[in-house]
């Protein structure tokens, strides 16, 4: 999963940002205002978090650009102020939900569950391609009754294979999916990763799942 971060308290954002981080997310951090909008036009997210008062442009103005844009993605607002007026500004402008600071990290990550379960609320917990399956909630994969472990970037990549099989998914994708704002589109790593995975997932005794599409990317499915 993808966040868009946007907060110029340095400390609190980096603190935020680790946090998000550890709970596996991928995070294109930023205290700029007009960063953040140009971020919001020109990648994909799953969760946009704004503080409210953004150096050079404000939260609410970012939201209203994007929504008139047709960007639909859920977005949390954060700000210091409490006044009922403020929430409804940032509501009506099209955010999904709010926090006023300061707020605990519990509370922020239970926040961007509830609405990706909105978003998607007829995703299970469980995927499942062949007989490899992956549980979302426990964060843990098996194929057939073999537990498979990965480390957080393998279960993020097998996780997004997964979601699109058995449609393939380009190493761009899975850069701009998995990895953070400034990675290096050139580096080999994601292959890297890749091979890693096929090591893991496709064992002695069953069926190939991890298939390289020359000149597109990788796909999850039966050869």
């Amino acid at each position: 999963m993808r966040i868009l971060f946007a907060e110029d308290d340095r400390k609190l954002g980096k603190h935020i940002k680790e946090a998000l981080i550890a709970e596996n997310f991928a995070i294109d951090y930023s205290t700029d205002g007009e960063e953040a909008l140009w971020l919001a036009e020109n990648y994909s997210y799953d969760i946009i978090i704004l503080d409210i008062m953004l150096p050079h442009r404000d939260g609410v103005s970012i939201i209203r650009s994007i929504r008139r844009q047709g960007n639909t993605t859920p977005v949390i607002l954060v700000t210091v102020k409490s006044d009922i007026e403020d929430k409804v500004k940032g509501l009506d402008a099209g955010a999904d939900d709010y926090l006023v600071k300061p707020f605990s990290v519990i509370e922020l990550l239970a926040r961007i569950r509830a609405l990706l379960r909105r978003q998607r609320p007829t995703m299970s917990n469980i995927l499942k391609v062949e007989d490899l399956e992956m549980d979302l909630l426990n964060r843990s994969v098996k194929r057939g009754d073999k537990t498979i472990e990965l480390t957080s970037k393998e279960f993020s990549i097998l996780e997004l294979l997964m979601i699109s099989s058995p449609k393939p998914v380009s190493k761009a994708t899975i850069i701009e999916r998995v990895w953070n704002q400034f990675f290096d589109s050139e580096t080999n790593i994601v292959n890297v990763y890749i091979n890693h995975l096929r090591k893991k997932i496709d064992l002695k005794n069953h069926k190939p799942l991890l298939q390289t599409i020359r000149g597109v990317g990788f796909a999850l499915k039966s050869e």
